[in-house]
């Protein structure tokens, strides 16, 4: 796929990250990760980000990366598009985006660098070095350490066509706004705090209609339900969906630093799609927050198809 394929994918529908399959001891369960794409790939999402955040790419080592990502390639072939997530240092990223590329993925979403915080033209040398050395599309990740101005963006669109995507995770409002005015429509745009659909109308106003939902791997269908509803402005169902469901799925997600994917783990434990066990430093919801989370899932009804 040419990295203008890739832009245009972004430009409608709703993606997703699926989870990353663990056994009891912790390593990948290739089987079951097998399964939970043969699962999602029927409810329509406009393509997967295989070992994104919410696949817990950060927990992953460079050994088991590839297959990770030749696993959800193959299963999804011909049925909807992989995006690889990448990241860490430079070079590790290198490596991630160049492993995604030969395992067959659509393109990579470049994620958060490190600990340490860098300035604008340290970025700038980052994403350009992960650009040149793929062929396929590149999405950046504007999340955590990695955050980047308009001028710094449009310098880095002019020398790297293949860097066709922009993914906010930060929220600031002014700054999403001044880079959408200033790159228009050099890029698409994804909306990408976690759960995202809290803040999904606020960005379709800014023009980020497009974004990526983490609950989708256990409420899929609601999570097209909601999709739709912002896509055509059905203001009712959103706020029915966003106080039934979301804002109470908040209180419980902020109990805990990291249960942002922790829960989305729990959830699709409960729907009968076990994902295993997070990797440390995260840690999994304790019994009373699973039966919390049981009964929200539980007044939404059926998730089949």
């Amino acid at each position: 796929m040419n990295p203008q394929e890739l832009k245009s994918i972004m430009g409608s529908g709703l993606l997703s990250f699926p989870l990353t399959d663990f056994d009891a001891n912790g390593d990948f369960n290739k089987q079951g990760y097998e399964k939970r794409l043969e699962w999602l790939a029927p409810y329509g999402a406009s393509a997967l980000f295989a070992a994104g955040g919410t696949g817990e790419f950060f927990s992953l080592t460079g050994a088991e990366y590839p297959g990770i990502i030749k696993t959800a390639v193959d299963t999804c072939r011909g049925v909807v598009p992989i995006i690889a997530g990448a990241g860490g240092p430079t070079r590790f990223a290198i490596e991630c985006a160049q492993a995604a590329e030969k395992a067959g993925a659509h393109g990579i979403l470049l994620l958060p660098h490190y600990l340490t915080e860098a300035g604008q033209e340290g970025l700038a040398a980052h994403v350009e070095a992960v650009c040149k050395s793929v062929d396929f599309g590149v999405i950046i990740y504007n999340r955590g350490t990695t955050r980047f101005k308009p001028d710094t963006l449009a310098k880095l669109a002019e020398r790297n066509p293949n860097l066709v995507g922009f993914k906010d995770g930060i929220g600031d409002i002014e700054m999403m706004v001044a880079i959408y005015q200033r790159m228009g429509d050099r890029f698409a745009y994804l909306g990408g705090l976690p759960t995202a659909e809290v803040y999904a109308a606020a960005y379709k106003a800014m023009g980020t209609p497009v974004y990526s939902s983490a609950v989708f791997n256990f409420i899929p269908k609601t999570a097209m339900q909601f999709y739709e509803a912002v896509r055509d402005d059905d203001m009712a169902t959103q706020h029915r969906l966003l106080k039934d469901f979301f804002m109470p799925y908040l209180d419980l997600r902020n109990r805990m630093q990291g249960y942002a994917v922790s829960i989305v783990k729990a959830g699709a434990r409960i729907v009968g799609h076990d994902a295993g066990p997070v990797r440390p430093p995260l840690t999994d919801l304790k019994p009373d927050e699973m039966e919390m989370l049981k009964a929200l899932i539980d007044k939404l009804g059926s998730q089949q198809a």
